[in-house]
């Protein structure tokens, strides 16, 4: 569409807060100069999709305004019906951590959410997976691709045996030696694989392919108390490649026919660990598709389910925001702890926080991490927060839980799945085909013309808030639906169905040697 159709539409703005000075303009493809808004703003120039317009004039140095708060100072006179673009925006410091407000606005608890129920394989342990699926892991990057040579034939030749069995996953990593595996830091990558390896929809049923003579022995990555499980490739009783695959294929042939027994079952959905994150995220992502997964999640808390959101630099500059909302003061500390660890470890990189935002984030209408930050944390929706979870830790309590990660797709997802996630909820404004082969992908739009576009890999347009079409509500009860119907096997996302799936990628933030 080129700007004489859009002008052919009516002009609308979203403005989210009373105090904002800018809004962002919603017509796909933009407005021409000259479209008139029912307010009687007239646009000085052409605006992007997403972009905003000065509403008022903004004085050099005076605060932009956005989501009621300050996302950046005017570099230069704004006047009313400007393009407010990044270039014309000074990105203010972040937060400090030194005196934030903590547990002083705790939202109160809402009315329990009862009687929702999904199809799920309940383990041993009491947790409950959403897929039935063989993890092998891997104690080094050395082996994986024998692993995958041994992949082939367990699916060619063992699936069709054990029909009850979704998949066979290869838990590969760049990981296990040439790294400093006593450094203090090396913590985060050994703790992920161990916690992977439990991830409820692997059934628990434990195996791991090693070397032999690398650094991270094959033994730390069983769970305590268990011997068996491991096929080392030096093993001195195997004469040849052939038979190094044989014992793998052996002893996931004995795995699968447990995990074959499995069946689904109704479960509560409290028993749900629910993943979010976002990616290639626009300036929709807070006003459409993160208030709609909020909304669903405020609904899984009220469940009793676990819910976790992520990404460290994409909640720095809105921290204030979050350390309110701590159910304790344990909860907020940890929480700036977090904060302030990933401060240090950019420092230590030369970075800062403002590295985070893409080319696509700014096409997007996304001006900096502040604006970013401030609509990533709307997908958390209105909980409590509960508990804080350090990267690759499991989640072991209920409610609405921040796991720190770092932003990238990849890595979010990897540790979401170590702290025990068994589906994820994705938003995206500019689009991606991201997903997880140990876990479902739903990934909702920001905007209506992206859903319509990518009608085959975008699960849920939640776009239809910003057209009128739909309320937050209604799509956050939408969402919430869809989750337990994919969590039961009843619907399967995009992803799932073209097998679009992204390698697990390990946060090490240790010395390699």
């Amino acid at each position: 569409m080129d700007q004489k159709v859009a002008a052919t539409e009516q002009p609308r703005y979203i403005k989210l807060n009373a105090c904002d000075n800018v809004a962002i303009v919603v017509n796909d493809f933009g407005l021409p100069a000259g479209s008139r808004f029912a307010c009687g703003l007239t646009l000085a120039a052409f605006v992007p999709q997403g972009h905003k317009t000065a509403l008022v004039d903004i004085a050099e140095g005076a605060p932009i305004l956005r989501y009621g708060e300050i996302i950046g100072h005017a570099a230069s006179r704004i006047g009313a019906g400007e393009w407010v673009d990044e270039a014309r925006i000074r990105m203010p410091d972040a937060p400090s951590l030194d005196a934030l407000e903590i547990a002083t606005a705790v939202p109160p608890q809402l009315p329990p959410l009862e009687g929702y129920t999904f199809e799920g394989f309940r383990n041993p342990d009491g947790s409950v997976g959403t897929r039935n699926i063989l993890g092998i892991s891997t104690s080094v990057q050395c082996v994986a691709g024998t692993l995958d040579y041994a992949l082939k034939r367990i699916r060619a030749e063992l699936l069709p045996r054990y029909p009850n069995v979704d998949d066979v996953v290869a838990l590969t990593h760049a990981y296990g030696c040439g790294v400093a595996i006593t450094a203090p830091e090396a913590i985060v990558p050994i703790r992920t694989l161990q916690n992977l390896a439990l991830n409820p929809n692997f059934g628990g049923e434990v195996m791991v392919v090693g070397l032999g003579c690398e650094k991270l022995s094959p033994d730390r990555l069983l769970p305590e108390g268990v011997s068996e499980g491991i096929v080392r490739m030096q093993d001195e009783a195997f004469e040849g490649f052939g038979a190094i695959v044989d014992a793998i294929v052996a002893m996931a042939d004995a795995r699968l026919a447990v995990l074959d027994r499995r069946r689904r079952e109704t479960c509560p959905a409290g028993d749900l660990v629910i993943g979010l994150q976002c990616g290639g995220s626009d300036a929709f992502s807070g006003v459409t598709a993160n208030p709609a997964v909020g909304f669903a999640a405020d609904l899984l808390v009220r469940a009793g389910a676990t819910v976790m959101f992520s990404e460290v630099t994409e909640v720095r500059d809105a921290i204030q925001l979050l350390t309110r909302r701590a159910v304790n003061e344990d909860v907020g500390r940890a929480l700036v702890r977090e904060m302030a660890w990933y401060d240090a470890y950019l420092a230590r990189g030369g970075a800062d926080r403002s590295a985070n935002t893409t080319p696509g984030n700014k096409k997007g209408g996304l001006a900096n991490i502040v604006e970013k930050s401030l609509g990533s944390i709307v997908k958390s929706g209105s909980s409590p927060i509960a508990g804080v979870l350090a990267p690759g830790e499991k989640a072991r309590s209920k409610g609405m839980l921040f796991a720190a990660t770092p932003a990238s797709d990849f890595i979010c997802g990897t540790l979401q799945l170590a702290s025990g996630m068994t589906l994820q909820v994705f938003t995206t404004g500019r689009g991606t085909p991201y997903g997880l082969a140990a876990a479902p992908v739903i990934k909702v739009a920001t905007r209506s013309e992206l859903a319509r576009r990518w009608k085959d890999l975008i699960d849920f347009d939640a776009g239809r808030i910003a057209t009128g079409d739909m309320t937050i509500e209604e799509a956050g009860w939408d969402l919430f639906r869809l989750i337990l119907d994919v969590a039961s096997g009843r619907t399967k996302p995009w992803s799932d169905r073209w097998g679009l799936f992204n390698a697990l990628t390990l946060f090490n933030p240790a010395p390699v040697t």
